[in-house]
């Protein structure tokens, strides 16, 4: 069935921004006393929003308390907002395949774990003009990824079917999400997770660029 909707994961297929998350929490970290990391190492701890970011990069024994986590949070919380964009910008191709979306007339999304309001402002900022049809962060009452409740609200708003929709992500939990909600699901080989995740993660396809992308939309016509 041809394709009408893309949804995207945002960190990771549509910036890089390991960096600006890195820094951020070994800001938060390194103010709260506790050890910091090497920026390589946040692949591994992103993905499932900024909550369990923290319980990840928090590597001591009393990490479990509520006031210290609350602070980390905070802090990471306003180091970020000013410095989300430092070194996060598109990956290499991204604009063009947006660009050929726009001529196919294939609407495209964004899904991230990241808190509504960052999403928002950094696919604002780094992909000002483009036509996103929903652009989506965690909210208040609706469950994270892999949780398949945020993406099939976008497909209802689109207005598409399900076997119409593409989900693209870097990690396990965006192919998760993808079966969850029944989807196609395309594994990106230039994000923050090995390959070899994606496969255990049963992607449909893996692809090593953006225009990969559409080859697969052009087979689905």
């Amino acid at each position: 069935m041809k394709t009408k909707l893309c949804i995207f994961d945002l960190d990771g297929t549509l910036v890089n921004s390991l960096y600006d998350l890195a820094d951020a929490m070994n800001y938060s970290l390194k103010k709260n006393g506790l050890p910091t990391h090497e920026r390589d190492k946040y692949r591994y701890m992103v993905g499932n929003g900024i909550t369990v970011l923290a319980d990840r990069a928090m590597v001591v024994p009393d990490n479990t308390d509520p006031a210290l986590k609350e602070k980390v949070l905070a802090d990471f919380n306003s180091y970020y907002r000013p410095h989300c964009m430092d070194c996060t910008r598109p990956y290499n191709g991204i604009p063009e395949l947006l660009d050929e979306l726009d001529k196919m007339g294939i609407a495209y999304s964004v899904l991230s774990n990241k808190p509504d309001h960052f999403t928002n402002l950094i696919v604002s900022t780094l992909f000002k003009g483009r036509k996103f049809a929903v652009i989506r962060g965690t909210r208040e009452g609706c469950p994270r990824k892999p949780e398949p409740d945020a993406a099939l609200e976008i497909i209802k708003e689109v207005g598409v079917n399900s076997e119409e929709v593409l989900y693209i992500g870097d990690t396990n939990v965006d192919m998760k999400t993808a079966e969850n909600a029944g989807l196609k699901k395309i594994g990106v080989s230039w994000g923050f997770r090995p390959v070899s995740e994606l496969i255990e993660a049963k992607a449909d396809y893996i692809v090593d660029t953006p225009s990969d992308i559409l080859q697969i939309i052009s087979q689905k016509k």
